[in-house]
């Protein structure tokens, strides 16, 4: 322990004796370290992204959807088996339930005449469960179903054609037909991508309910929970087996998993594109690693007499070989700390935040990519401070101090 101490002395007095040199075979290796770590850092980033976009449409890990349908062709009584559905749930005590009827048509009255909509009826965990950003408002409350006027969510096209008027106004939507009324609005949801003109609104299903003896003729209900990902696959066949149990053998009941999460070749993507551009960088590192070799072993036939000199007083190869590695080493263990710090602040500029524009949860700074940093730095520094350290060994003491 202490030959290292010394040896890391050694090295650390080398390397502030030859600023300059050191200071210019580094800065290439702070910059690929830094490089390396910004991969690993906006990889994060682009897994938190795709997880959360997967979130919006799929559910969050780990979300089971139930569906059900005849097989003897006659009608579905929705009634009866949301009330099935209710009791084994109530059983299992989930936390997070939501009916989904996509889509309702009503007739609603803009500006310029009476159009059809698309509506989707759903319960107030439907948001949570598929992670539904809004532009402005906000979501269902579990009390806005005893509303008299029941409220609506919008998509940001259909609030354009009202001249995005504020929520807190008491903006309403006018209904005509069966479900002639005055519909508020509390919330409006973002675009999801540009040029999307999609007008639809959003409805609590048990607002519909109540005004409605039964849903649509065409209509079909799906019902989504959110369980924790650990008991997925066990609970998946037992909640199918409870829901089967109860009713008549012409209903046939499927359960199944339909979040990110469980289909793999959203990892796969994920890993891909992290693979690719951590190779990308790597290969710069390994460059800028050529080049400190080069620079060392210049520096190393400037030094020879050096070297000879301390041969000479006693010092042993064993010492001379670390004393050499570990200048290379100490170097890069620097610049990759002043790289990584370079990547932490470039990674928390306002210009890479809008390239995730919508993140909702923004990952702290990942201390994988700092530690993958490091290491990379090191490796490097070991690898280019080998063969100086090697030919530092091999000198003739004699011919060593006659240079």
């Amino acid at each position: 322990m202490t030959g290292l101490v010394g040896a890391l002395g050694e090295a650390w007095s080398e390397l502030r004796h030859h600023k300059l040199r050191v200071l210019l075979s580094l800065i290439g290796i702070a910059v690929s370290v830094g490089a390396l770590t910004a991969v690993v850092a906006l990889s994060e980033y682009q897994q938190q992204q795709m997880a959360e976009q997967s979130d919006q449409s799929g559910g969050r890990p780990a979300t089971l959807s139930i569906t059900a349908s005849r097989t003897d062709g006659a009608p579905m009584d929705w009634k009866a088996f949301d009330d099935h559905v209710g009791q084994v749930s109530e059983r299992y005590s989930f936390s997070y339930l939501t009916r989904i009827v996509d889509p309702v048509e009503l007739q609603l009255q803009t500006p310029e005449q009476v159009r059809p909509v698309m509506a989707r009826l759903v319960d107030p965990a439907y948001p949570i469960i598929h992670r539904t950003p809004l532009l402005e408002g906000r979501w269902f409350h579990e009390a806005d179903a005893e509303l008299l006027a029941p409220p609506v969510v919008i998509t940001e096209a259909l609030w354009d054609v009202y001249g995005r008027p504020d929520l807190a106004t008491g903006f309403s939507l006018r209904m005509v037909g069966d479900n002639a009324g005055s519909y508020p609005v509390i919330g409006v949801t973002p675009r999801q991508y540009a040029g999307d003109e999609e007008k639809r609104l959003t409805m609590m299903f048990d607002s519909y309910a109540e005004r409605r003896d039964a849903l649509p003729a065409d209509a079909m209900i799906a019902w989504e929970v959110w369980i924790p990902e650990e008991g997925a696959a066990d609970l998946g066949p037992v909640l199918a087996a409870d829901l089967r149990a109860g009713t008549d053998d012409g209903i046939q009941v499927g359960v199944s998993r339909t979040d990110w999460a469980s289909r793999p070749e959203m990892q796969n993507s994920s890993a891909m594109f992290e693979l690719v551009t951590g190779a990308i960088a790597g290969l710069v590192l390994l460059l800028g690693g050529l080049g400190l070799v080069n620079i060392q072993l210049v520096a190393m036939r400037q030094r020879i007499r050096e070297i000879g000199v301390r041969r000479s007083f006693g010092a042993t190869q064993g010492r001379i070989f670390t004393s050499v590695l570990l200048e290379s080493v100490v170097a890069t263990a620097v610049a990759g700390v002043i790289g990584i710090a370079i990547a932490v602040a470039v990674l928390r500029a306002p210009f890479v935040m809008e390239m995730f524009q919508g993140l909702q949860d923004i990952p702290p700074f990942p201390v994988r990519a700092a530690v993958t940093g490091l290491v990379a730095a090191v490796a490097i520094g070991a690898l280019a401070g080998f063969i100086p350290a090697l030919t530092a060994v091999r000198s003739n003491v004699i011919d060593a101090l006659r240079f």
